[in-house]
């Protein structure tokens, strides 16, 4: 009897949609068009009956189900690989699981991995992007990147880094608002606040009223302007000029050093919680592990 599985094709489109949080970076890395990953996604859609990403402009955001079956898809699709390459060469490189949540992946990590991996060659790198919790034993993950000290507290957790958010805009914001270059935040209206909300389930983000409230200022009404659940996406957005956000300066450095961002304050509120390496005690001497961690620290 065959196995009842979706159409493959879709599944490899769908799987590199949502690592590379858009359709053209799925495109680039298939050999494709973006109009076929496009269509592809569509077909899987149908199939299981449900949507998978939601669209913001160029950029695409796993929903619930889209979650779930990326967690299923990424699991073989990387068995498949390491089976591939031990085939091919007899016999696989050190492997490391590296699982880390979307907007450190997309934003800070990716361009330090990179540099880490071409000094050791040695090593094969698999990145997981996904949300928290994580299951660390079925998905053999050797380290997370989370944030928060207090999610795994039978794992080893060590500190990062601690960020905070200040307000941003991007320069195309003061085409429409002229004023906001000259006053700054006194003549941004409510209804271009961007509100970041990462729901009940995690930490809480620093609020507007609260940076409102430090700075002296009026409390916003909350009724106003835009809720995003997303860090990544709500960077993206104040970079695409729709409104401003409290956006968290690690997050944002490399876009405030090209110049695609820009600060209407230098008020800054911290976030709550630092951002942490967390790894089962029994992957603490893992061939790489601490080479890792100590580059990534940097």
């Amino acid at each position: 009897m065959p196995l009842p599985l979706p159409p493959l094709n879709a599944l490899r489109a769908f799987e590199a949609a949502a690592r590379a949080g858009s359709y053209v970076g799925a495109a680039q890395e298939l050999g494709v068009s973006a109009a076929a990953v496009s269509q592809q996604v569509r077909h899987l859609e149908d199939y299981f009956g449900k949507q998978l990403f939601m669209r913001f402009n160029n950029r695409v955001v796993l929903t619930d189900a889209g979650q779930a079956i990326h967690v299923g898809t990424s699991e073989a699709l990387q068995l498949i690989s390491t089976m591939t390459e031990q085939i091919v060469t007899g016999a696989a490189r050190s492997r490391l699981v590296i699982s880390v949540i979307t907007s450190v992946a997309e934003r800070w990590l990716e361009s330090r991995l990179v540099l880490f991996a071409l000094q050791h060659s040695n090593l094969r790198l698999d990145l997981r992007v996904e949300q928290d919790p994580v299951n660390f034993g079925r998905h053999n993950i050797d380290l997370r990147i989370s944030y928060g000290s207090s999610l795994y507290p039978e794992m080893i957790t060590l500190p990062l880094c601690h960020d905070e958010v200040l307000p941003l805009c991007s320069p195309s914001y003061f085409e429409r608002n002229p004023a906001a270059r000259l006053r700054g935040m006194n003549a941004v209206s409510q209804e271009d606040l961007i509100h970041t909300n990462w729901g009940p389930m995690f930490f809480s983000h620093p609020t507007w009223e609260a940076w409102f409230a430090k700075a002296g200022l009026g409390r916003p009404d909350d009724s106003k302007g835009y809720r995003i659940g997303s860090s990544s996406l709500v960077l993206d957005m104040t970079r695409d000029g729709v409104g401003v956000a409290l956006g968290q300066r690690m997050m944002a450095a490399n876009d405030l050093a090209a110049g695609k961002l820009v600060a209407l304050s230098e008020i800054t509120i911290a976030l709550g919680e630092p951002y942490c390496f967390v790894y089962p005690k029994s992957k603490a001497r893992k061939p790489g592990l601490q080479q890792l961690i100590g580059w990534l620290s940097q």
